[in-house]
């Protein structure tokens, strides 16, 4: 999937945007399709979170993960199943206004450990946080992230009166991109205000249950269903696209799992996406 973001004269940038794994220690398919994706070779990888969903899962993923992870600059987002282990929920729930259950006693996961492991790897944890990335060919990209607001908890990062410690700033970057896990419209405001070029979510699991020549039937937050997975404008058209002037670029992961409680999918396939930056016209 190609997205014209760059700046004229600037080389194809590769980025690897997966979310959703909910990984439990018995996938052994997904595991090894999750590994066979650093032969995508990208520049960058955007994980947007909801990689568990099981306590024993971090050390398979992590497993699955490891040839990115040595390889590959990278950046992350915490989603609601990172912190929680899921649970037992009214299918029908997802129609009404908000979905959420809230569990007196809910099983929390060893998100932690998973943080930790991403960041010994140099990977940027990007919850209510901003960062920069350095690719391999030198250039800075700068983001702006938020933590999960599925679990409202997300706070909108302060812009930095100084340059950050690296020393680089937003005007040395040739992008700016927003990532977080799930695509409530407060949220892709912010970015948009925030000046970001791309901004990159999941949590929808493209609606997971479409119907054919309609589509999605819910995305699980207040964004619209046309826009529960792929690459759009926002808040209007596309950048590219008459009259697309001032939209930012959306990309939504439909992403490659479930909740084990809900393990279908219907006429909506699972996946990573490589998306290629590439200049805009002129």
């Amino acid at each position: 999937m190609t997205v014209p973001v760059l700046p004229a004269g600037q080389a194809d940038v590769r980025v690897l945007h997966f979310s959703d794994l909910h990984v439990t220690p018995n996938q052994r398919r997904k595991l090894a399709w999750v590994r066979s994706l650093a032969e995508l070779r990208p520049d960058l990888v955007v994980d947007t979170g909801d990689n568990l969903a099981h306590v024993g899962a971090v050390g398979p993923l992590l497993d699955a993960l490891e040839p990115l992870l040595a390889t590959t600059p990278g950046v992350f987002v915490m989603g609601s199943n990172d912190y929680w282990a899921p649970h037992p929920k009214n299918p029908a729930r997802y129609f009404l206004p908000d979905s959420r259950v809230f569990h007196t006693e809910p099983k929390e996961l060893p998100w932690g450990r998973l943080q930790a492991a991403f960041v010994n790897a140099g990977w940027k944890d990007l919850d209510n946080r901003r960062d920069d990335v350095v690719l391999a060919d030198g250039r800075t990209l700068t983001f702006v992230g938020t933590d999960d607001p599925h679990l409202d908890l997300d706070v909108m990062p302060a812009r930095p009166d100084d340059a950050p410690a690296t020393g680089r700033t937003r005007d040395d970057a040739v992008l700016h991109l927003g990532v977080t896990h799930a695509p409530y419209r407060r949220i892709l405001e912010g970015f948009q205000s925030d000046g970001a070029d791309l901004i990159l979510a999941g949590h929808t699991h493209g609606g997971q249950l479409c119907v054919p020549g309609f589509g999605a039937l819910v995305t699980n937050c207040d964004l619209d269903r046309r826009r529960a997975s792929g690459l759009h404008g926002w808040p209007g058209a596309r950048p590219d696209a008459p009259g697309g002037a001032g939209s930012t670029w959306l990309h939504v992961s439909a992403g490659a799992g479930t909740s084990p409680y809900t393990p279908v999918r219907f006429a909506c396939r699972p996946e990573a996406t490589l998306l290629t930056l590439t200049t805009r016209a002129a």
